[in-house]
C-alpha cells in the first residue's frame, strides 16, 4: 500500500519540498492514509526500535520523535524540568494527531523510563516497554535481547491477529537491509561532495522512513540518488563540520537550514535510530538473533547506549577523522541529561585533539535563531579566516 501522492518523475526540489511538507506536519498525514485503508500501526519512541518486527506483521512502524507544537494536555503528565520531546508526543497522542494500536519504548533515560506506563493509562492500545541489555558486553547479551525481542513481537502478534514465522521476517529484514544500504548511499554524497545535499534535505529525506513504508522509502531513495548524484550545484568556500546532539530529541528542521548556511554538515547523529545497525543483517538462520546480534556488534553509538567497546568521545573523533571533517557542532536538547553530559566528554576529548567546536542547545518548538546564526558564523569567519 503507498501512502505518498504522486511523486514519481517530478523534479528534486519539487521531491525535496514534499518530504518537508510532511516531515513537518504534526497531523501525519501518512499514517492518517495507512489507517484509511485499513492498515495497523505501531508507534516507537526514540532512539532504536527493531522495525523489522511490526513489519513483518503487517504494521506501519512509524517513529515517534516529538513534533513543533504547542503542548496543552500532556503538560499536566509530565515535570516542567523534562525534555520537550516526551510531552510534545504524548501530547500527539492525546490530541488524536497521531493514532496508533500499539506504543513501544525504551527507558533511555530517566525521564523516558516512565513514558510508556503514563502512555498505556491514556490510550486504550497496548503500550509496552522493550529493554535493550544494559550490559552490551556480557556474553549472555545476545540471547537476553532475542529473547526480548520475541516477547514483544508476541504481543504484535497480539495486536494484528496475525503469526509472524521466521519467513516473514527475513523478508523484512531484506526490505531493511535495502533500506540501510540506500542511507549509507545518501550519508556517503553527504561525506564525499556536501554541496549536492544540505544537511536539512538529508534529514527529511532519512525522516521521510519514519512514516511511510520501507518499500516506499526504498523506491524514493532509489529514486532520488542518482538525482542529486546530477545536480549541478558548485562547491562553496564553507568548513566541513560533524554535528552531534540530534540522537533523540530533534533539532528544528529550520535550525538546520540555518547550519546549512555557513557549513557543510559532512555526518551527524541525526536520527541515528534509523541508521543504527551499520551493515546488512543476515537473512539466514535465527532472524531474531541476527537482530539482536546486529544491534549489539554492527551498530553506531550514542550516550544511551552503554558499551565498554564504543567509547563516546573516541566513536566521535572516530566519525570527525572518517568524514573528513574540519570541526564540530556539539549541541544537545535542553533539559537533556544523557546529551547534555556529553557535552562535557566531547569537549574535554575535541580540546585534547586541537579540534574546534561550537556548543550549542535547542529544543524542537525553537523559532528564532538569530543569535545562534550569528554565533555560528563568527565561529566559521574565525576558522576560516585564522
Amino acid at each position: 500500500m503507498n501512502v505518498l501522492d504522486n511523486w514519481r518523475d517530478k523534479p528534486l526540489d519539487e521531491i525535496f519540498y514534499m518530504c518537508r511538507e510532511l516531515v513537518e506536519d504534526p497531523d501525519f498525514p501518512t499514517v492518517k492514509r495507512w489507517r484509511a485503508a485499513g492498515g495497523k500501526v505501531l508507534g516507537h519512541f526514540q532512539v532504536y526500535f527493531p522495525e523489522e518486527l511490526a513489519h513483518a506483521a503487517g504494521m506501519l512502524p512509524v517513529k515517534v520523535r516529538g513534533a513543533p507544537l504547542d503542548v496543552r494536555q500532556a503538560d499536566s503528565h509530565f515535570g516542567s524540568y523534562l525534555c520537550s520531546i516526551l510531552k510534545s508526543s504524548l501530547e500527539l497522542a492525546l490530541t488524536k494527531r497521531l493514532e496508533l494500536d500499539m506504543f513501544v519504548s525504551t527507558p533511555i533515560c530517566d525521564a523516558s523510563r516512565n513514558l510508556a506506563a503514563i502512555w498505556g493509562r491514556n490510550m486504550p492500545y497496548p503500550s509496552q516497554i522493550i529493554y535493550l541489555p544494559q550490559n552490551a558486553n556480557s556474553r549472555h547479551s545476545v540471547q537476553y535481547l532475542s529473547e526480548e525481542y520475541a516477547r514483544v513481537l508476541r504481543d504484535i502478534e497480539a495486536v494484528t491477529g496475525r503469526e509472524v514465522s521466521a519467513d516473514d521476517l527475513r523478508r523484512s529484514i531484506a526490505v531493511f537491509n535495502e533500506n540501510r544500504a540506500l542511507l549509507r548511499e545518501l550519508y556517503q554524497i553527504k561525506r564525499e561532495t556536501p554541496w549536492l545535499l544540505s544537511v536539512d534535505e538529508a534529514y527529511v529525506l532519512v525522516a521521510l522512513g519514519g512514516m511511510i513504508p520501507r518499500e516506499e522509502h526504498n523506491e524514493l531513495l532509489d529514486y532520488v540518488i542518482p538525482l542529486i548524484r546530477e545536480r549541478g550545484a558548485r562547491k562553496q568556500d564553507k568548513i566541513r563540520v560533524v554535528f552531534e546532539g540530534g540522537f533523540c530529541e530533534q533539532p528544528p528542521l529550520d535550525l538546520l537550514r540555518v547550519i546549512a548556511r555557513s557549513c557543510y554538515v559532512v555526518d551527524d547523529d541525526l536520527l541515528i535510530g534509523l541508521r543504527w545497525i551499520l551493515d546488512d543483517v543476515p537473512t539466514a538462520g535465527d532472524p531474531l538473533w541476527n537482530l539482536a546480534d546486529a544491534y549489539l556488534n554492527q551498530s553506531s553509538y550514542s550516550p544511551v547506549q552503554h558499551d565498554l567497546r564504543k567509547p563516546k568521545e573516541k566513536m566521535l573523533l572516530q566519525r570527525i577523522h572518517d568524514a573528513h571533517a574540519e570541526a564540530a557542532i556539539i549541541s544537545a536538547a535542553k533539559m537533556c541529561e544523557p546529551g547534555l553530559d556529553e557535552q562535557v566528554a566531547y569537549s574535554k576529548a575535541l580540546d585534547h585533539e586541537n579540534i574546534p567546536y561550537f556548543v550549542s542547545e535547542f529544543e524542537e518548538k525553537m523559532t528564532s535563531f538569530d543569535s545562534l546564526q550569528i554565533q555560528l558564523e563568527t565561529f566559521v569567519e574565525n576558522l576560516l579566516f585564522e
